[in-house]
């Protein structure tokens, strides 16, 4: 006689073991598609996120913050964006019969305006036509006429005050290391007075440190924008002379690209400002004078060196173009002579707006084997509210003869003028460093509004 009982629970046994191993089985693949549906809402929702700054980032460089209009054209415009724009204010510069609030536009399509008289607008801009996003300053200009130059020419910038390039040890005459001016002064800083006389070159400054034999020094300083003083006490050096030091510099000098001359005989060149090398800061002029130059080296460009025009600058009266009265981020003008003013032998140019540019074919004026001649480009792209106002343009060199001699764009081209469609719209400000044959270029509109 056999017991069966066993045999049955021992059935039952691995009949609960395969389940068991199912349902762990079970839990397991839940558990993976879970983690699954995770990652998966995770990286949807940062796809859409990345997708909302990208929709984001695209709206507002679409949407310039400033749009300059003529006075008495009728003109169009079309941003493309899915946005609608109200306008909610007029300038007190001028009157106008439009109510505030009766006009809206749809931004996806071309807009057509005209006014009739200078002044400005403030255009609310909402996206999808209920959300608020930004405002568009329209201002209403007289249109203008600019000589195109491109010539090459010698800037010469005296700084306001001392710039200080930066601080350094020394060693005494006891053999220690002295840093006086470190934690005190700093890259940057113009010192304007020392004990309260106002200093305007380095060799003027270094003497009244070394003729300060110990005391204290009081120096006035401009950082930032900002006035402040600071007590100096000069260490004597190895050699016996009183130091604090210091690097600094009260000049600058260089070649670039003149961009145009108005009909009051004014100039604009560079179309970026001149910056201290070693700080790059925007320097603090007190004064400057353009110079004739002559070109007599050109590094050509190529992968990962730009290149170089080098001109050779004699600092006479007789080759003196003009004063420089403004050194700013949109680059350097001031007022020509006659010497300059015969430079401007081509015809005037009215100025092409921003919104004007097209996408194709262009050309630059610039100078590169002793004549100024006009080179085809092509614009790749057009940067209508860029956060660089120097870099609104970008551009590529395709003239095979400006290849050949230059391989593109080259530092002492900055200022050339670019052309299209018969308008100034524009100078050359930058060269890509990793490919010469392409570059930047500003709006000739931000060059005047400097």
């Amino acid at each position: 006689m056999r017991w069966l009982g066993n045999q049955g629970d021992e059935l039952r046994e691995g009949a609960c073991g395969e389940m068991v191993i199912l349902l762990d089985n079970w839990k397991k693949r839940q558990r993976r598609r879970k983690r699954y549906r995770f990652f998966l809402l995770v990286a949807l929702t940062v796809s859409c996120m990345a997708l909302a700054g990208l929709l984001y980032y695209y709206i507002d460089s679409s949407i310039p913050s400033v749009i300059n209009v003529r006075a008495g054209q009728e003109q169009s415009f079309r941003l493309g964006v899915p946005a609608t724009g109200e306008i909610i204010s007029v300038s007190e510069r001028g009157t106008s019969n439009i109510p505030q609030g009766a006009v809206n536009v749809d931004l996806s399509k071309t807009v057509t305006m005209k006014a009739e008289m200078e002044s400005s607008y403030q255009m609310q801009v909402k996206l999808f036509g209920f959300l608020s996003f930004k405002n568009i300053n329209i201002r209403v200009i007289e249109d203008q006429e600019l000589i195109p130059v491109g010539a090459p020419v010698g800037i010469y910038v005296k700084t306001d005050g001392v710039l200080v390039v930066g601080t350094g040890e020394f060693q005494g005459s006891d053999g220690v290391s002295y840093s006086p001016a470190k934690y005190i002064l700093k890259s940057g800083d113009y010192i304007r007075r020392v004990n309260g006389q106002a200093i305007t070159e380095k060799d003027e400054f270094i003497d009244y440190v070394k003729e300060s034999k110990g005391k204290e020094l009081l120096l006035a300083v401009e950082r930032d924008g900002e006035f402040m003083e600071f007590r100096i006490l000069p260490a004597r050096d190895a050699a016996g002379d009183y130091k604090i030091g210091v690097w600094v510099r009260d000049n600058a000098q260089g070649v670039g690209t003149m961009t145009y001359i108005d009909s009051n005989g004014n100039f604009g060149a560079l179309g970026h400002g001149i910056t201290d090398v070693d700080t790059s800061t925007l320097m603090h002029m007190e004064g400057g004078t353009l110079y004739q130059t002559d070109i007599v080296e050109i590094q050509k460009g190529s992968a990962g060196n730009p290149g170089e025009m080098t001109g050779m600058i004699i600092y006479s009266n007789d080759r003196i173009l003009g004063e420089i009265t403004d050194n700013s981020i949109r680059g350097i003008f001031g007022v020509c002579n006659q010497k300059a003013l015969e430079m401007g032998v081509r015809e005037a140019l009215p100025i092409g707006l921003k919104q004007e540019i097209r996408l194709g074919p262009a050309q630059i004026l610039c100078t590169v084997d002793g004549m100024s001649k006009y080179y085809d480009v092509e614009i790749t792209a057009v940067h209508l509210d860029h956060d660089n106002i120097n870099r609104g343009i970008e551009l590529t060199v395709t003239d095979p003869n400006l290849l050949n001699v230059t391989g593109g764009i080259v530092q002492g081209m900055s200022g050339s003028p670019i052309v299209q469609n018969g308008r100034f719209i524009g100078a050359v400000t930058h060269v890509l460093v990793q490919d010469s044959t392409r570059g930047y270029g500003i709006f000739i509109e931000n060059m005047l509004a400097h």
